[in-house]
């Protein structure tokens, strides 16, 4: 039974969850099976989003609306669309929940991106992923074909007999499945044909068959030829190896390592996945059991996103935001608002989560936590609006207790490398720093813990995991 060091299990928790505080980090098992046992125990729970105060109108009184009141309930929805963002941020950043079910959540949100205005509908689409976030694929992709937000955002309400939408069923091979170069023109054609019919309620989402709508005439798709619906499209689609390989290389690129994929560890992954009839739980089991997991080159190998940042120091700093609206201005300011992915291809990567602007709010973000000063960003916007320059006052405080607790009997000579080893998954001197050297003005330990986690993670290397 592989024992799992203090890096190894620092990676795990980065990867499948958003990090560890330093008061789990001494809870953690000591082997490997005895982690991820712990790890997917924790995440059976399904911790749903709430749902939205604001009472669920009727599709009739909204057609009765004047554009006054219109407006007013569209207000209202994008209030509630912030809460439940705000609400799903604290449960990725709780140490009480199994967050390896919302880590998968938000990856698949990612993988089937959609923009989530009405409050309703991104309740349902997000507490969707999360239910089957580590069950079958299978069923998760049933239940996006006939969820109301995917419905509407590609158009398939507008998908009826003798006029087929091909919107869904494109990014249905394209982006969610099979991937390009698996399928032709004509699949797309066919394929748009078994999905006509199919729609959704505007305001609550209800899946609605429009039985007059559908084409019930013979479809010729992958090869194979009969009187076929949305539902045997899904499973020809799944019926083909490349789908399991699509997805097993997204969750590589993801979870291991995106700058160096390997096509042997991808070929490994596309197997379980495959053989298990999408079981994405037993692929992800597998996934953070292999030795290549935990190789140097794949532990701090990854920038992380906006969202794991923010919710990464929620976790570690044990932030509580006094003004709930700080949790929004963050994911604005760095560039990833949940709900609100830039189109359907969902959120870039990597390299794309840094700029200029985006790298210098990271590095000062905690010093804004901790003196509580103003800060002056410019808004990402899209390409024909002018920034916006934007000053706000970081209400939120951080309970700093616990890692006071955790190092206070730390030698001062020792103090600022155990600490990296704890915020820091790539190496980094710590000895004879600069960071050293301010750190010994404080006089009391407290003084010193606090500026070696504010020096810490004003590191470019805090940006990794």
């Amino acid at each position: 039974m592989p024992s799992i060091s203090q890096r190894e299990i620092q990676h795990l928790y980065w990867r499948a969850e958003f990090g560890l505080s330093v008061s789990e980090l001494g809870k953690t098992p000591k082997n490997r099976k005895s982690a991820l046992d712990e790890l997917f125990k924790r995440a059976k729970k399904i911790t749903p989003l709430p749902k939205p105060k604001m009472p669920l109108p009727s599709w009739e009184s909204v057609k009765k609306m004047s554009p006054k009141k219109k407006n007013e309930l569209r207000k209202k929805g994008v209030g509630e669309a912030r809460d439940l963002n705000e609400a799903w941020v604290k449960q990725m950043a709780s140490a009480n929940l199994g967050t390896l079910r919302e880590k998968m959540a938000l990856f698949w949100h990612g993988h089937f991106a959609c923009k989530l205005e009405n409050p309703f509908l991104a309740q349902n689409q997000i507490n969707l992923l999360k239910k089957h976030a580590l069950g079958s694929f299978r069923e998760m992709l049933s239940g996006i074909a006939k969820d109301g937000a995917m419905i509407l955002y590609l158009n398939n309400q507008q998908n009826r007999k003798g006029k087929p939408n091909e919107n869904f069923t494109r990014e249905l091979m394209e982006l969610f499945t099979v991937g390009r170069g698996n399928y032709t023109e004509n699949d797309i054609k066919e394929g748009a044909k078994a999905f006509t019919g199919w729609s959704a309620n505007r305001i609550n989402g209800d899946f609605m068959f429009r039985k007059r709508q559908h084409d019930f005439g013979s479809k010729n798709f992958m090869g194979k030829t009969g009187n076929f619906d949305g539902q045997d499209i899904i499973d020809i689609i799944l019926a083909k190896r490349e789908t399991a390989t699509f997805i097993s290389r997204k969750l590589y690129k993801y979870f291991v390592n995106e700058i160096q994929p390997n096509e042997k560890h991808i070929e490994e992954l596309t197997d379980v996945f495959f053989k298990s009839d999408y079981d994405i739980g037993k692929t992800m089991r597998f996934l953070f059991d292999q030795d290549w997991f935990y190789e140097t080159v794949n532990i701090g190998s990854k920038i992380k996103s906006p969202i794991e940042f923010l919710a990464g120091l929620m976790r570690k700093l044990e932030l509580n935001f006094q003004e709930e609206k700080g949790i929004l201005f963050t994911e604005k300011a760095l560039g990833q608002i949940l709900f609100f992915p830039p189109n359907v291809a969902g959120w870039p990567s990597g390299k794309t989560w840094i700029d200029n602007a985006t790298l210098l709010i990271r590095l000062n973000y905690p010093s804004y936590i901790f003196s509580n000063t103003e800060i002056e960003i410019n808004l990402k916007n899209p390409p024909e609006t002018k920034p916006v320059r934007v000053g706000k006052k970081m209400e939120v405080t951080a309970n700093l207790k616990p890692l006071m607790n955790a190092f206070k009997k730390t030698n001062a000579d020792r103090l600022g490398e155990e600490m990296a080893a704890f915020f820091l998954q790539v190496p980094v001197q710590m000895k004879d720093s600069a960071f050293e050297k301010f750190s010994a003005n404080a006089k009391a330990q407290d003084d010193r813990i606090k500026t070696w986690a504010i020096s810490l993670m004003s590191l470019p290397e805090y940006q990794l995991c």
